[in-house]
């Protein structure tokens, strides 16, 4: 096909003008997601916090059984290790066993520990700076001798609350005195409709 003289063929591809114009609205719809996935990262540290708490204690509780020993959990601000002391809030956890008080040569053991402050910086947690297993597995209201700070008491359930700044999605860890651990929402209130509540 010949042009006539004087006519250009149409030109493919983008205008400056729409080049743009997309630009502008894709930064105005980016501008609108941002706080949206701001707090949807906050609400994940929350859980990964959580979950690294609810991981510890079920390890504890394993180690109580499979070493025939009571064990404590306790949260610290020190190097996780042995005859850490134990504090609320605590940015690492820690686990021990507890020497018998009929064995004077047993000494108590380091079993392991962990960070909670690299999981999720920003996030706080408060509850019980420690918590004992027995030799079953269960909650026990022994002293954790060799952790300064331990005081294991089981008048009632321990509660964890884990929280962030600017997150609407706080979590709460509970143990049951048989040991169970169970994460919940405590905005909701559990039912049929709503397994994931308090």
């Amino acid at each position: 096909m010949r042009l006539r003289p004087g006519t250009r063929r149409a030109s493919s591809g983008f205008t400056l003008v729409e080049l743009l114009i997309t630009i502008t609205l894709l930064a105005l719809l980016l501008g609108l997601a941002v706080p949206f996935f701001g707090g949807m990262i906050r609400n994940t540290r929350v859980r990964s916090v959580s979950e690294a708490l609810q991981n510890g204690v079920r390890t504890a509780q394993a180690e109580a059984v499979r070493r025939n020993r009571q064990v404590v959990f306790f949260l610290t601000n020190a190097e996780p290790a042995l005859n850490a002391p134990a504090a609320a809030n605590g940015t690492f956890w820690a686990i021990q066993t507890v020497p018998q008080a009929l064995d004077a040569s047993e000494t108590a053991a380091f079993v392991q520990g962990g960070a909670l402050s690299d999981v999720a910086a920003g996030v706080t947690i408060t509850g019980p700076a420690s918590i004992c297993f027995n030799s079953a597995g269960r909650l026990t209201n022994n002293a954790a001798p060799g952790v300064p700070g331990a005081n294991c008491t089981t008048a009632a359930a321990p509660v964890y609350n884990v929280a962030a700044v600017g997150a609407d999605r706080p979590l709460r860890m509970t143990v049951s005195v048989g040991g169970q651990t169970r994460m919940c929402d405590p905005a909701r209130t559990m039912s049929s409709t709503s397994p994931e509540g308090c």
